[in-house]
């Protein structure tokens, strides 16, 4: 079994929250030195809205105003909801719903919000597909490694014994969810849940479900470079996404795309990683070892009808490299684009639904 350490999700800092992501078009790019015909602003409508969530950037563009809403209304609707994320997702919060769940030492069933066991349900759902290459208890391990940004970083491999420790804390299988009552609960006091690996997708979701709440089903939301679409852009066309070329220096487009009513995830491995003794070690791990697996693979995106969907089947790709996830992608019909490393820079492929994805270079 291989597990992938995410991003930790809600609480890295700005830099390493861009790395490996998708940028839309119209948005970063705006507000960075690349330019994009998408940019000129005097071919769109909409209104466009952008704020913090801890250190996380987000970006809502909406193609038509919203009758009866001003834009403070919206701005402060759609930051309350990314905020009430956190109040779900957040391990670093101890208010959090996930932190208490963590830091609760028994083992019978602990209430929480609807919203998070069905995340969880999906979590534990491809846990299962995957036999466990995908896994959200691998939190000892992100803590151990120094991939937890609010503990101190750490650049060298730890011990054995500590792995070993570590490895002892992890695994899906015991936890438990159920829908009613909601409640989670798991077999061991000291499991650890950690859901960086489906947060920013979940948030990019629960923003558009707030949209629409409000009669809005033509926008855009990206946060941390998580996308999830609806409708069309204010030009009339499908929304205009790009995909991070995966070098460490630079932000630069790898291939576009266009996108309409489906999210967009994109995992990586070339901005969160440390170098000790001439060896290069990421966040993507073995479980079995608890060291980093060795592929090449260097970053992942896939497109599902739901970001948090795709966000996770990003990780659980990062996870089984190159060869193994372009099979498993093709074997469950899932769209997805892979870029690797060779010796001689890189290369890629895709599903037969990704392709059909792709802007004219």
């Amino acid at each position: 079994m291989i597990v992938l350490l995410v991003h930790p999700v809600l609480k890295q800092n700005l830099l390493n929250r861009l790395r490996g992501k998708t940028l839309a078009f119209g948005l970063v790019f705006c507000f960075g030195v690349l330019f994009l015909a998408a940019c000129d602003k005097s071919s769109q409508a909409g209104v466009r809205l952008e704020g913090m969530q801890g250190t996380a950037l987000w970006h809502v563009t909406v193609t038509h105003s919203p009758v009866g809403i001003s834009e403070a209304e919206l701005l402060a609707g759609l930051s309350k909801t990314f905020a009430d994320t956190n109040q779900l997702l957040a391990t670093w919060d101890d208010t959090s719903e996930i932190a208490r769940f963590n830091h609760y030492q028994r083992t019978d069933w602990f209430s929480i919000s609807p919203e998070l066991a069905k995340l969880l349900d999906l979590t534990l759902n491809i846990s299962r597909q995957s036999g466990g290459v995908y896994d959200v208890t691998v939190g000892p391990l992100i803590k151990l490694w120094g991939f937890s940004s609010h503990d101190v970083e750490r650049d060298a491999v730890p011990a054995k014994a500590e792995i070993d420790q570590a490895l002892a804390k992890v695994g899906y299988q015991k936890l438990q969810v159920r829908f009613d009552p909601p409640a989670v609960r798991k077999s061991q006091v000291d499991l650890r849940v950690e859901l960086a690996s489906v947060a920013d997708g979940f948030a990019a979701d629960q923003a558009g479900l707030y949209l629409e709440s409000l009669g809005i089903h033509e926008y855009m939301v990206e946060i941390a470079g998580e996308v999830r679409t609806r409708g069309l852009s204010p030009r009339g066309d499908p929304w205009h996404i790009a995909i991070e070329k995966p070098v460490e220096e630079g932000r630069i487009v790898q291939k576009g795309l266009h996108l309409q009513n489906s999210g967009l995830a994109t995992s990586g491995d070339y901005r969160n990683y440390f170098v000790q003794g001439g060896k290069r070690y990421s966040h993507t791990f073995n479980p079995v070892t608890g060291t980093p697996v060795t592929h090449n693979l260097a970053s992942v995106s896939v497109v599902s009808e739901e970001a948090t969907l795709a966000d996770a089947y990003a990780t659980l790709f990062m996870a089984l490299g190159e060869e193994k996830g372009k099979a498993f992608a093709e074997a469950h019909a899932i769209n997805a684009y892979f870029i690797w490393r060779t010796d001689d820079g890189f290369e890629t492929a895709n599903t037969v639904g990704f392709q059909r994805l792709f802007t004219e270079d």
